[in-house]
């Protein structure tokens, strides 16, 4: 297969993606079946971003001709893909890079998060069989040339201690927080909703911190978070809200809340399921000065920044981590 008949595949997927094809439809089911945090909701979500930002032929075609990629990979590498599982088909821009490289992938997706990329590979299957030799799935990850990893700060040391002898990128957690002014209108506060609750906040695109000024009004954002106000009917998520509002109560934390999600005051980047942690400023100068360079950041929303609602739609673009992935697998060349 050489590259443009690769674009042609991807963006046919594309079009599945974004279709309403029984079998797709299915394997979605079965996927927020198999696990109770990918609702429907967040599934059409994250597979929506896929078919418009990622597998359109204009931002294929104009993506690979910023590298240097060959038609006919004649000695393609074997690339270990390890996915990680917070949300939907979030291993998904990893395989889409080792498929337009001509590097053959060998994937081991997350337990949690495997029935739609095995489905979506199947379907590429059927429409040209020559995509069986470079895309695999595989419980092992052994004898392959180059290793791409995600997973948490915990597993990142398996994956440095077992793929060091190797090229390899290895991501660690990451998180994202918001910047706001107090001027924002609230449209904006809404598409913030969206940043924060989407895929329940599991995502290191996700906004868990907030930056506001001294003497911000909360309650026009506590209206807005109302948006989400539904997923204080999810089971998963309700157990956490009323474990994490337990432990306020308990410790005598302050808290703000509207039934669904509670903000509090906490200098950490990272907040658990239902919360949002926030800190006052007095200068916003010093805050960004305060997270250059900070590793465990992903990505800043607000004005200046990635605009609201925006977090969790990544363009093809957009790399995990900052690192490049296509530039590594063309060096492998």
């Amino acid at each position: 297969m050489n590259l443009q008949h690769r674009i042609d595949l991807l963006v046919r997927l594309g079009e599945y993606i974004l279709s309403n094809n029984e079998k797709w439809l299915a394997s979605q089911e079965k996927a927020s079946y198999e696990n109770g945090w990918f609702i429907p909701e967040f599934i059409t979500s994250a597979t929506k971003n896929i078919g418009e930002k990622l597998l359109k032929r204009e931002f294929l075609e104009n993506f690979s001709a910023n590298y240097q990629i060959s038609s006919n990979a004649e000695k393609p590498k074997k690339i270990g893909i390890v996915m990680a599982g917070n949300i939907p088909l979030v291993g998904f821009h990893d395989f889409l890079c080792a498929f337009l490289s001509g590097h053959i992938a060998i994937m081991k997706p997350s337990s949690k998060d495997q029935v739609l990329i095995k489905h979506l590979v199947e379907e590429l299957i059927s429409w040209e069989n020559k995509v069986s030799d470079y895309l695999i799935f595989a419980e092992m990850l052994k004898g392959c040339d180059a290793y791409i990893a995600t997973g948490s700060n915990n597993s990142s040391r398996y994956f440095e201690y077992y793929f060091a002898k190797f090229p390899n990128i290895i991501r660690k957690n990451k998180t994202s927080i918001a910047i706001l002014t107090g001027s924002e209108s609230k449209e904006e506060l809404a598409l913030l909703a969206d940043d924060v609750h989407s895929y329940f906040g599991l995502g290191c695109r996700n906004v868990t911190k907030i930056y506001v000024p001294k003497g911000y009004d909360f309650i026009p954002m506590i209206e807005a978070f109302k948006k989400y106000q539904h997923l204080a009917d999810h089971h998963k998520y309700k157990n956490n809200y009323d474990y994490n509002l337990a432990l306020h109560l308990l410790n005598k934390v302050y808290y703000m809340t509207n039934g669904s999600i509670l903000l509090v005051e906490n200098e950490n980047l990272f907040s658990p399921i239902s919360q949002l942690n926030y800190e006052s400023y007095s200068s916003i100068e010093t805050v960004i000065k305060s997270l250059d360079n900070n590793l465990d950041l992903q990505c800043i929303v607000g004005n200046n920044h990635i605009p609201f609602g925006k977090a969790q739609c990544p363009s093809i673009n957009d790399y995990a981590d900052g690192i490049d992935t296509m530039a590594f697998l063309t060096s492998l060349n």
